[in-house]
Protein backbone atom coordinates (compact mmCIF):
# COMPACT_ATOMS: atom_id res chain seq x y z
CA UNK A 1 0.00 0.00 0.00
CA UNK A 2 2.95 2.39 0.89
CA UNK A 3 4.83 1.26 -2.17
CA UNK A 4 1.73 2.60 -4.31
CA UNK A 5 1.36 5.86 -2.41
CA UNK A 6 5.17 6.72 -3.24
CA UNK A 7 4.19 5.91 -6.44
CA UNK A 8 1.19 8.22 -7.26
CA UNK A 9 3.36 10.93 -5.54
CA UNK A 10 6.85 10.05 -7.38
CA UNK A 11 4.86 9.93 -10.91
CA UNK A 12 2.03 12.18 -10.70
CA UNK A 13 2.14 14.98 -7.81
CA UNK A 14 6.07 15.63 -8.44
CA UNK A 15 5.44 15.70 -12.41
CA UNK A 16 2.30 17.63 -12.36
CA UNK A 17 3.09 20.99 -13.57
CA UNK A 18 0.16 22.40 -14.97
CA UNK A 19 -0.23 24.84 -11.44
CA UNK A 20 3.08 25.93 -12.34
CA UNK A 21 2.67 28.18 -14.62
CA UNK A 22 -0.12 30.12 -13.00
CA UNK A 23 2.22 29.91 -9.84
CA UNK A 24 4.97 31.81 -11.96
CA UNK A 25 2.47 34.39 -13.47
CA UNK A 26 1.25 35.53 -10.20
CA UNK A 27 5.19 35.81 -9.28
CA UNK A 28 5.98 38.14 -12.13
CA UNK A 29 2.55 40.49 -11.79
CA UNK A 30 3.72 40.83 -7.66
CA UNK A 31 7.39 41.17 -8.62
CA UNK A 32 6.12 44.34 -11.61
CA UNK A 33 3.21 45.61 -8.83
CA UNK A 34 6.09 46.28 -6.58
CA UNK A 35 8.48 47.68 -8.86
CA UNK A 36 5.71 50.21 -9.91
CA UNK A 37 4.73 51.10 -5.97
CA UNK A 38 8.99 51.86 -5.69
CA UNK A 39 9.08 53.78 -8.47
CA UNK A 40 5.40 55.80 -9.24
CA UNK A 41 6.76 58.04 -6.49
CA UNK A 42 9.77 59.28 -8.36
CA UNK A 43 7.56 59.85 -11.72
CA UNK A 44 5.21 61.76 -9.97
CA UNK A 45 7.45 64.58 -9.47
CA UNK A 46 9.06 64.50 -12.36
CA UNK A 47 5.52 63.82 -14.51
CA UNK A 48 4.59 67.21 -12.59
CA UNK A 49 7.78 69.23 -13.88
CA UNK A 50 6.79 67.78 -17.42
CA UNK A 51 3.67 68.96 -17.53
CA UNK A 52 4.47 72.31 -15.75
CA UNK A 53 7.26 73.12 -18.26
CA UNK A 54 4.71 72.57 -21.17
CA UNK A 55 2.06 74.62 -19.58
CA UNK A 56 4.18 77.62 -19.12
CA UNK A 57 5.50 77.51 -22.55
CA UNK A 58 1.64 77.46 -23.49
CA UNK A 59 1.27 80.88 -21.20
CA UNK A 60 4.28 82.37 -22.45
CA UNK A 61 2.87 81.56 -26.39
CA UNK A 62 -0.24 83.22 -25.58
CA UNK A 63 0.61 86.14 -24.04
Amino acid sequence: MTRNIGKFFQHEFWRDEEGQDLVEYALLIALVAIAAIAFIPGLTGAIQSVFGRIAAALGAAAA
